[in-house]
């Protein structure tokens, strides 16, 4: 699922300079604000980055959430063809299937559990649709900013099933990076971290993680303890480089589920508006403008029955990149 707000606002992935940072091994609490996208009967979800407050964990800078939603009566999810610069994205879903095509070729459902990787580095478009088979669907959609040097990378699909693995009454599903002993295969242009953990009441679990590593937690179901601060469902719990342990536990009669991201400072700065990452207001001026004109820069996707989405108009104002957050 993409950014396909009919009036998107600019977001430069920073914190205002008027925030204060928390202390090292503070977690900080970011709740998310209700996102409509589309119609009256269109989703809506729950979008925890960018934020004033927090824009960045890693290179991680977009963060929606959403369902679980009945489909008979919301209407699934059907988003027809739209384009991506600069970034990365990742579908992950809890329930339901969403069928998937690109500019690349690439067909793919996706599904529980699995991991769906796309990449439009100089541009690509696609579009999601919820299938009939769907009758509630659950999950979350994430973006990565690529680095200045990859800003261009060729478009790219990569799926990928994670096995679980068990701990401490807890089940850990790594799809990006690596946490205890799982490295995921999947090729990213940062390091990052991205995992599913499902705890069973009253389950404890510490993990040791990259010191060098930003951390977010987004709480899906149940309420959980982050390094001693209670978190409930849709809000995310960041903490700063410098911690070496995570200790998860599960305050809840029933099970809880969260999914944990991680990556280094990200240390560039970014425009991102829509669909679009870019370094400058002109970028983003380009892409939309290409995607307009149909330029080939974005390709076409085949065997959608619709028409392709038309970007909305930008404000009348300067996009203007900021400074990214400190970080130490």
């Amino acid at each position: 699922m993409s950014n396909v707000e009919r009036d998107p606002v600019s977001a430069s992935c920073t914190r205002g300079p008027e925030a204060t940072e928390p202390a090292l091994h503070e977690v900080e609490i970011l709740a998310p604000r209700d996102v409509p996208l589309g119609g009256p009967r269109s989703m809506s979800v729950r979008r925890t980055l960018p934020q004033r407050a927090r824009s960045f964990v890693g290179a991680w800078c977009f963060v929606d959430h959403y369902g679980p939603d009945d489909v008979a009566r919301r209407g699934g999810m059907d988003l027809p063809p739209h384009p991506h610069t600069g970034l990365q994205t990742v579908t992950w879903l809890f329930d339901g299937e969403v069928e998937h095509r690109d500019s690349l070729g690439s067909h793919a459902y996706v599904r529980p559990g699995e991991l769906n990787l796309m990449t439009g580095g100089r541009g690509i478009c696609h579009s999601e649709v919820s299938t009939v088979r769907t009758t509630v669907l659950h999950g979350v959609q994430l973006w990565v900013a690529l680095p200045n040097e990859h800003r261009d990378a060729e478009r790219d699909f990569q799926r990928y099933v994670p096995s679980p693995i068990r701990k401490d009454g807890a089940e850990i599903r790594v799809f990006l990076g690596s946490l205890l002993q799982a490295v995921s295969p999947v090729r990213t242009f940062a390091p990052l971290l991205g995992a599913e953990l499902i705890l069973e009441p009253g389950a404890s679990l510490t993990l040791g993680v990259d010191a060098a590593f930003e951390h977010g937690l987004l709480v899906d179901e149940g309420d959980i303890e982050l390094n001693g601060t209670a978190l409930s469902p849709a809000q995310l719990g960041f903490l700063r480089p410098g911690i070496r342990s995570l200790t998860l536990r599960n305050t809840s009669p029933a099970r809880a589920r969260a999914v944990l991201l991680g990556g280094p400072p990200f240390e560039e700065e970014i425009v991102m508006w829509w669909n679009f990452i870019g370094r400058s207001h002109d970028d983003i001026v380009r892409a939309r403008r290409d995607w307009e004109e149909q330029s080939e820069r974005f390709g076409a996707v085949e065997g959608y029955a619709g028409e392709r989405l038309p970007a909305p108009e930008l404000p009348n104002a300067t996009l203007a990149p900021r400074r990214n957050p400190r970080s130490s």
